[in-house]
């Protein structure tokens, strides 16, 4: 298995798709694979390691949504009650109707159906994002409604673009979960995550702050044009944010990561700590949102993302909260496996069934990059040959 996945990244690197890439896979016992090739960035002259600092982005939304899950085990939240009773400002939603002619105005009306945790989870609250929503951008546009990534609270404030529970739409509920969280707790995310997630799983490296150590660390980041050519940029997460974002702020390691999904695959525990109880590991391994699907992500910021469609032809639903294939990978992850990924091409998927798990990252924007998605289908393909010779 070694011998192939390393052939994989590094050809990835010698064919200049990306400038570093780190990759580890492993089992609920441990690690089956480490492994990184390139450099930290075209900037910087350090190898990439398997202990390289990225910005993980929307892998941030398992890892919040696990603090979430902790609350409701402790009864200070409840995934089915009026979400609004704990936050207020989402006890009387808004749906965005479109725009008026004559003017352009927002037209907007009261929400029909009640706002829950559960439907901030699984992405059918009816919030989006602008970068696969062109009418949340204009909105946002309109309103001058900052965006997500600057962490600020103005950014919360757009309305629905679908009643709650209508059709799955990726969105910012996550990041209102993690609001949630601190009002129950009285405490902010960071806090509760490093007390209740992140310290208990020895995820020594991963914060929405970067620490010095980690600085030391961190990897660039990177824009690709269209023909390919790779371009460091500036970029950071503002670290000392208004909101904690809980829907994409974390940085941290793919080794972190790789024992945050261990933790799933133990039924919510790792190494003597107890995160979460197994029968709340299986409710959030199960679709939340049969019969609507998860569907294809058509890009509105083509410098930010490309449209997305994971796994094509699969039939795919969506847990809490993860994306879950309902059919076998050919080569790969069993069906039920769960899945998710972060803006800069960053991305993970766990396997309860064949008990298998991997984390791949590297740092290059726009998301869903095809070199990058076929350098983990190889990856993952390697992985499960050993695991199929082994069985």
């Amino acid at each position: 298995m070694k011998v192939e996945i390393d052939a994989v990244l590094r050809g990835a690197v010698e064919r200049g798709e990306v400038p570093g890439i780190a990759f580890v896979a492993g089992d609920a016992a441990g690690m089956l694979y480490e492994g990184a090739f390139g450099r930290r960035g075209l900037d910087q002259p350090a190898a990439m390691t398997p202990d390289t600092v990225v910005w993980i982005a929307s892998m941030t939304k398992a890892v919040t949504t696990t603090a979430v899950l902790r609350q409701v085990e402790a009864g200070r939240l409840s995934l089915d009650a009026p979400i609004g009773a704990v936050l207020p400002e989402l006890a009387q939603p808004q749906v965005l109707m479109g725009f008026a002619p004559e003017g352009g105005e927002a037209m907007l009306r009261p929400a029909r159906k009640t706002l829950t945790l559960r439907h901030l989870l699984t992405h059918t609250s009816g919030f989006s994002y602008d970068m696969w929503n062109p009418e949340i951008g204009a909105y946002m546009a309109a309103r001058q409604v900052p965006g997500i990534i600057g962490c600020q609270r103005a950014a919360l404030g757009t309305p629905l673009v679908a009643e709650p529970g209508e059709r799955w739409e990726y969105g910012i509920g996550i990041d209102w979960a993690g609001l949630a969280v601190e009002q129950v707790t009285g405490k902010r995310l960071a806090e509760v995550l490093a007390e209740e997630v992140l310290g208990p799983l020895g995820m020594r490296d991963t914060a929405f702050r970067i620490g010095a150590d980690q600085r030391g660390r961190l990897a660039s980041m990177h824009a690709k044009a269209p023909d390919g050519t790779l371009a460091a940029i500036p970029f950071e997460v503002p670290q000392d944010p208004e909101f904690h974002m809980g829907g994409g702020g974390l940085y941290g390691t793919v080794t972190d990561y790789l024992r945050f999904c261990r933790m799933w695959l133990n039924a919510g525990t790792l190494d003597g700590a107890r995160v979460l109880a197994p029968e709340t590991v299986r409710e959030a391994m199960r679709d939340q949102i049969a019969p609507l699907e998860v569907t294809p992500m058509k890009s509105a910021m083509p410098a930010s993302t490309h449209d997305v469609e994971l796994f094509p032809g699969i039939q795919k639903g969506w847990g809490l909260s993860f994306l879950i294939n309902a059919a076998e990978v050919p080569g790969g992850r069993a069906a039920g496996s769960l899945a998710w990924a972060g803006l800069a091409n960053t991305y993970y998927w766990i396997d309860p069934a064949r008990d298998r798990a991997g984390v791949l990252a590297t740092q290059i924007l726009p998301f869903a990059d095809r070199h990058v998605l076929a350098t983990l289908e190889a990856a993952e393909r390697a992985v499960y040959a050993g695991w199929q010779r082994r069985a």
